[in-house]
């Protein structure tokens, strides 16, 4: 599988990018989040889902591990397939949406397009343990705040935590430190 696509940005759609990897021109399908980001001509990094069908072949990439474990994530939910994961992803940021599915909004889930009120509510029902705390309930408590583009929180994930653990094991762990040392600090917690 391709894991991640690495390159010059050599087209810019609306929900979609190509990127040179060498002479090889990948189309990687973008959430509208990430669209807006990437720059005609620039170096770009996507982790890609590559999604097999029996007609095609798709990729999906996007700018942090965090956000493609949520795609992930809502495509283990029945009746999301990956273009609904995509327009969910395309509503804001991964930190917000899983903000979103953990305070259970379905009303801003049920947004996206494609997405209806009974799969939002699905989504929120079926995910929101698995997400970890919403930020301004983790705010509230006090402790410390873990956000999307951590690298630490995208290692322990790599690592095969969840994103809710690998949120959990880092609260407790001070944010000024590098990230190997956050990591090491993080397992032995």
């Amino acid at each position: 599988m391709i894991a991640h696509v690495s390159g010059v940005v050599a087209e810019k759609f609306i929900n979609s990018v190509i990127v040179d990897v060498q002479g090889i021109g990948y189309e990687v399908q973008v959430p509208l989040y990430d669209a807006e980001k990437v720059v005609l001509g620039e170096e770009v990094k996507l982790y890609t889902y590559h999604h097999i069908r029996e007609q095609s072949q798709e990729l999906f990439g996007f700018s942090s591990l965090v956000a493609k474990k949520l795609f992930e994530l809502l495509i283990t939910v029945q009746g999301v397939g990956p273009k609904a994961g995509l327009a969910i992803l395309s509503l804001s940021s991964s930190e917000e949406v899983r903000n979103a599915i953990a305070s259970g909004d379905s009303g801003f889930i049920s947004k996206a397009s494609g997405v209806g009120k009974k799969i939002a509510e699905r989504v929120v029902v079926d995910l929101s343990d698995k997400v970890g705390l919403a930020v301004s309930v983790a705010q509230s408590s006090g402790s410390s705040v873990v956000m999307a583009g951590d690298e630490a929180l995208e290692a322990l994930m790599a690592l095969g935590y969840t994103l809710a653990d690998a949120t959990a094991a880092l609260e407790s762990v001070p944010k000024n430190g590098s990230t190997a040392d956050r990591v090491r600090m993080a397992l032995r917690g």
